[in-house]
């Protein structure tokens, strides 16, 4: 299996590479495993002191959870993974605290954790607008979890495709005949010295759609799916990096193969 690297954002929260040499539920395997198992900080309690907003406890409490939050996988652990044995420590949750008065609008960067490596990923979300004299005043807890129990602890989107295959006769096709080119939503086709053909920089932006091959007259276009070969793209969320994500979850897939192993050799 060959990975390879096509675009990476400055921040390294969006990437795509090309897995080759694997097939789909390998690669699907690995997109579930990012999503639902690559454990991410959020906040789970929030025990309000004050409230006068206009938003009951539990909206808050609500929005609270779903902010992310920046996480260190190398010093947090599970909290039933924690030496702790789940009753809550610096190892395995981190505490926000917050104590606002209005009038003002209430934002995520008012949130004090006591972790200086824990941020809040987007400090200017809105929690709550507060009237004059209203007041909000809570602390909140965060902990890992996984994206199998709640969306708010999953990472990232991840999905991908089957790399595209395109190939042009051009013995069939018909002189100064652009249907296909023109029919194509993403410019993938182009006309050069009389001949249509690929533009090997858009490539990977067919999503094998067909719309050129219906468009042909003469079945001049191909295209299939290359089975072994996929364009993976993945958007974290902020809590982690892509290349933390990606890390995190080969090493979750080997874990799961490994069980699987000992357990075969029983």
């Amino acid at each position: 299996m060959k990975l390879q690297l096509v675009s990476k954002d400055k921040t390294n929260t969006k990437c795509s590479f090309i897995i080759d040499g694997a097939e789909y539920w390998y690669v699907n395997s690995l997109r579930r495993i990012m999503i639902n198992e690559v454990p991410v900080l959020a906040i789970e309690d929030v025990e309000f002191r004050k409230n006068d907003s206009a938003l009951y406890d539990e909206i808050v409490a609500l929005r609270l959870g779903l902010l992310p939050l920046t996480t260190d996988l190398k010093t947090l652990n599970l909290k039933e993974e924690c030496t702790c044995k789940g009753a809550g420590c610096s190892l395995c949750q981190v505490v926000f605290k917050l104590k606002e008065k209005g009038p003002k609008m209430v934002y995520a960067k008012s949130l004090k954790a006591n972790d200086a490596k824990t941020k809040v990923v987007y400090p200017d979300m809105p929690i709550v607008k507060l009237a004059k004299n209203q007041e909000l005043e809570f602390v909140a807890t965060a902990i890992l979890g996984k994206g199998e129990e709640h969306v708010k602890w999953s990472p990232c989107l991840a999905y991908y495709k089957y790399y595209p295959s395109i190939k042009i006769d051009n013995k069939k096709c018909s002189k100064d005949c652009k249907k296909c080119i023109e029919s194509c939503p993403f410019g993938i086709l182009e006309m050069k010295q009389g001949k249509v053909v690929v533009n090997q920089k858009k490539l990977l932006e067919c999503h094998l759609c067909n719309a050129c091959v219906d468009a042909c007259p003469n079945d001049a276009i191909q295209i299939q799916e290359d089975e072994t070969k996929h364009v993976f793209y993945l958007e974290s969320w902020g809590q982690l990096s892509c290349k933390d994500i990606i890390e995190e979850a080969i090493r979750i897939f080997d874990n799961k193969l490994l069980q699987l192993s000992k357990q075969l050799k029983k």
